[in-house]
């Protein structure tokens, strides 16, 4: 390979989670994506193998986008709820170039996690730049995907209150 030419990065895989992070209280963390600012978010993420489980994928993106370990003392794996929902959605054009080509919907598996209120989030820099707790509502009006937001909206009546 010469000098100038440079491996390109494996294309992502069109199956990812949608992790609501959120306190008992109902409030919601939402995160701000470095490379789009004003685009808030909850957890999301792709898988880094076809066959890996749903859950498995739920909790290291978790543990890399916010510091927070599913199973560490005062996260419980419990609180960390599958919700047996995937939406299925057409990729925003600006990212469509990281997945493999003619690859343009993606399949999203819905998550939530309950966390005491004041756990300590720490952000990956390259990935988000500020985070917020947020009311229902006002984190749902926040988020830019429609999918997101409809997650948020339905928690109250998701949530088991563990």
């Amino acid at each position: 390979m010469s000098e100038t030419a440079q491996a390109q990065p494996r294309p992502k895989i069109p199956q990812s989670v949608l992790v609501v992070i959120h306190t008992p209280a109902l409030n919601v963390l939402l995160i701000e994506r470095a490379k789009q600012p004003g685009f808030w978010q909850s957890v999301t993420g792709s898988k880094d193998f076809l066959d890996e489980d749903w859950r498995e994928t739920a909790v290291r993106e978790v543990a890399e986008e916010t510091g927070i370990v599913v199973g560490s003392h005062c996260i419980s794996p419990e609180h960390l709820q599958d919700w047996a929902l995937e939406n299925v959605y057409e990729i925003y054009p600006v990212w469509r170039k990281r997945y493999g080509p003619g690859v343009t919907h993606n399949t999203e598996r819905v998550f939530s996690l309950c966390v005491p209120e004041g756990t300590p989030v720490t952000l990956a820099p390259h990935e988000h730049t500020r985070y917020e707790w947020l009311p229902l509502a006002a984190a749902a009006d926040r988020c830019f995907s429609p999918s997101n937001a409809e997650a948020i909206l339905q928690l109250p009546q998701r949530w088991s209150g563990r």
